[in-house]
């Protein structure tokens, strides 16, 4: 297999299983969304230990991420993973993946925002033209939704704020969840004790739904290192186009799965925001060609 093709195929697997985590969180969401990213994010953290611990990279790990700022930063990026994580179960369990896919459709533009507001990066023509296109789309879907679609916009910020940190600090993408996930451990333990001692909590109840908690960790780090793999063989452009296979995924889960309202005025506010995804697209393909071929 060639480093392409195997790139690809990490590539799309991350992707795919990011798309179906939903069907998965739905499957456990008797539990509460709470009780669901407190599992979410212990089970990731010791997943993580046990990954540098067999790689022997414990010790390296710390004096990657041993500086004040980098430190700080992380702890910023565990705020933002947790509000992030929370908010998208959240949205599972109340039947609102529909809206959450929205969010991840929109990430990249928010991501061209912040290049233009925080890096002070120029828009080229094309990027201009995919943010016109899409606030035109969110402008179409907030009137479909009577409201701000709040659950996108939160999703789409936290995710495009969090990524911009991780941009900013450049390290391994094991060594950094895991920190971040040390950060929040303590208040996911005391909250996991508290509903165990009222007798709320799901986890031990049943083997299935206390075998399904126990594997969020695993459905949280295994897509992690795929991407991680793939960003390492891949293109960016092709990288570019893959991130959409995810929100996808999940509008079709929403819609055929979970049968949610979709009307035909947010059905014209996706449409637009597809067609700002494709110009993006098309803008990213070709600065890729041509950096690809000396010209940028």
């Amino acid at each position: 297999m060639t480093k392409f093709n195997k790139g690809l195929l990490f590539g799309v697997s991350a992707y795919v299983i990011w798309g179906l985590l939903p069907l998965y969180w739905k499957l456990v969401e008797q539990a509460g969304a709470y009780e669901i990213l407190a599992h979410r994010g212990i089970w990731s953290l010791l997943l993580c230990v046990f990954l540098l611990a067999a790689r022997k990279q414990i010790k390296s790990a710390f004096v990657m991420v041993r500086a004040s700022r980098t430190l700080s930063l992380l702890f910023l990026a565990s705020g933002l993973l947790t509000i992030n994580w929370g908010v998208y179960i959240w949205s599972v369990t109340v039947n609102r993946v529909v809206e959450a896919a929205l969010g991840y459709y929109i990430t990249p533009l928010i991501n061209v925002t912040f290049g233009v507001f925080l890096l002070r990066e120029k828009l080229r023509p094309l990027q201009w033209a995919a943010v016109a296109i899409a606030s035109v789309g969110v402008l179409i879907l907030t009137v479909g939704y009577g409201a701000l679609p709040w659950i996108a916009f939160v999703l789409s910020i936290s995710w495009g704020s969090y990524s911009l940190i991780k941009k900013s600090l450049n390290l391994g993408a094991l060594e950094t969840l895991s920190v971040e996930t040390l950060f929040a451990f303590f208040p996911n333990l005391i909250f996991l004790f508290y509903i165990e001692a009222n007798g709320t909590a799901e986890f031990g109840k049943e083997w299935s739904s206390s075998l399904l908690l126990f594997g969020a960790g695993a459905a949280t780090v295994v897509p992690l290192l795929l991407f991680n793999g793939s960003t390492t063989r891949l293109p960016l452009s092709t990288i570019g186009m893959l991130q959409y296979i995810t929100p996808t995924i999940m509008f079709f889960i929403g819609l055929f799965i979970n049968n949610e309202d979709i009307s035909s005025t947010k059905i014209a506010g996706f449409v637009f925001i597809w067609l700002a995804l494709a110009v993006l697209s098309r803008d990213l393909y070709r600065s890729s060609r041509a950096l690809n071929n000396g010209q940028a």
